[in-house]
């Protein structure tokens, strides 16, 4: 048995019918498309449409959006065909496992942490700060002090009086990440429940800026609707190609991070009624509803405001600022935008949780990680004791280091799993071509094939400093696994 020993296809199947020991199946295709809905919609959105427009793009920022979706929907398309011939728990780590063999399932597995807990993290760390803003902004009440929200490795600042504030711990993004690990515990249907009622909350609210900002649109704002190529330096001394061909592209690539997400419905597959039809409708479902929401969101906000305004006065809380300058008698929105925010940025929590308790369980069954991260709670059905490591080990992290250290790791994990997903589709259709598939991508291999160059086409994009923690990070897998994992694989 060597490193590229396949996972057989009949165990992974046993594995689907195994109800009575393994999760508990609760979860329908409506319910994905809302854990799709809340694990994409958050930071992005609010955030990243307002910087590729000022660093790249301007209002073509929903061309660049056009393309981002594009390479998503070719490696959903992938994702929506494994998941529904292989409807088990672990993702892209599982799909890989019996195409590629186990040390690029390993590899794949180790790289989802990226994705998944790494992520949750950051975005902890965002909902801390968000909190802040709720409080003063819309509540009138005091912050949080600073020593209590602040990683102790991020630069210390003076108040008003003199008096330096040093960060001592951040209480609220350790908060969160612990209350979303005991819900998870507590049932995935229950999950799913609180996870659908925020996305009916962010929702309602991007629809009622896009409804409401429409007629604040300036037409001006849109007259240079693909600005000229040219250089943008920002703030940081960073040069950005802005305008043309390759400002769209730059803007695709910014924007991507937008969509991350909803590769996180295909983990929960062995949780699902009716996994064959469910998650295709859930994978693709959730990607054109967010796809839609951002081009008809990115329109009304390069509408209101012109490019010069993010670089400058909207260059924070973008949507917020623009409602409160370009949108008069509609403060009230700005304030529900902030409860929007933190609403989407929990649900991304809740999702990203999921996703990693997940992939641990999967690769804890194949004795890849040790077998507490696949203990199943006997009344809930639920991989607790793997939910309570995850949220000890995230929470940790949001709690004592700060969020910009994670840079675009998260991204490059995400697409180096949808470019083995990608090739998972090519290399089954050859080796099992008889595999019951309720769902087949179509125009196999030119749609995979085109899904891992546009995916490649953005990891390279992202910079040698990333591909060096990506190296390390990976590094530190392989030793895990050669002086654990292989050993104790049941494979073997």
């Amino acid at each position: 048995m060597g490193l590229f020993t396949k996972k057989p296809m009949h165990l992974l199947m046993a594995e689907a019918g195994d109800n009575e020991k393994g999760l508990k199946r609760t979860l329908s295709a409506g319910s994905l498309v809302a854990l799709g809905i809340g694990a994409i919609i958050g930071a992005g959105l609010f955030v990243r449409t307002a910087a590729a427009a000022a660093q790249n793009a301007g209002p073509s920022v929903t061309i660049g959006f056009i393309v981002a979706a594009i390479g998503c929907a070719l490696a959903g398309l992938c994702y929506a065909e494994l998941s529904s011939s292989i409807p088990i728990s672990g993702s892209a780590y599982t799909y890989t496992y019996a195409t590629m063999g186990e040390l690029l399932a390993w590899v794949i597995g180790w790289d989802l942490v990226l994705e998944y807990a790494v992520g949750a993290a950051t975005v902890g760390i965002a909902w801390s700060e968000y909190l802040n803003n709720l409080l003063v902004q819309v509540l009138h009440l005091k912050p949080i002090a600073y020593e209590w929200c602040h990683s102790p490795f991020e630069k210390s600042i003076a108040d008003a009086a003199g008096v330096v504030h040093h960060g001592m711990m951040n209480i609220p993004a350790l908060g969160i990440v612990s209350l979303l690990s005991l819900l998870l515990i507590k049932g995935t249907q229950e999950s799913a429940f609180v996870n659908g009622l925020i996305v009916i909350t962010k929702v309602s609210i991007v629809i009622m800026i896009i409804i409401f900002g429409w007629s604040f649109i300036n037409p001006i704002n849109h007259d240079n609707y693909i600005p000229a190529s040219s250089i943008y330096t920002d703030s940081s001394g960073i040069d950005h190609h802005y305008g043309g061909i390759m400002g769209i592209l730059g803007a695709a690539g910014v924007v991507f991070f937008a969509f991350i997400g909803f590769d996180a419905v295909s983990t929960a597959a062995q949780e699902t009624k009716n996994p064959k039809t469910a998650m295709p409708i859930g994978i693709l479902g959730s990607l054109a509803v967010c796809t839609v929401l951002y081009i008809l969101f990115a329109h009304v906000l390069t509408g209101m405001a012109p490019v010069e305004f993010f670089r400058t006065d909207g260059k924070e809380a973008s949507v917020v600022a623009a409602i409160n300058k370009y949108m008069p008698g509609y403060a009230w929105l700005g304030k529900l935008v902030t409860v929007a925010i933190l609403a989407g940025f929990s649900s991304v929590i809740l999702v990203m949780l999921l996703g990693q308790s997940r992939v641990f369980y999967s690769m804890s069954k194949d004795g890849l990680l040790p077998p507490i991260f696949s203990e199943v709670h006997p009344k809930y059905k639920t991989p607790y004791k793997a939910n309570l490591i995850i949220m000890i080990l995230v929470g940790a992290f949001a709690a004592f280091v700060p969020g910009e250290v994670v840079g675009d790791m998260t991204s490059i994990g995400t697409l180096f799993a949808f470019i083995l997903v990608c090739a998972a589709v090519i290399i089954l259709r050859k080796t099992d071509p008889n595999l019951p598939r309720q769902f087949k991508t179509p125009l196999v291999p030119l749609v995979p094939i085109l899904g891992i160059l546009v995916c490649a086409a953005m990891i390279l994009g992202l910079g040698w400093t990333n591909w060096l923690r990506l190296f390390v990070w990976l590094a530190i897998g392989f030793v895990i696994y050669f002086g654990y994992s292989k050993k104790r694989s049941h494979l073997k």
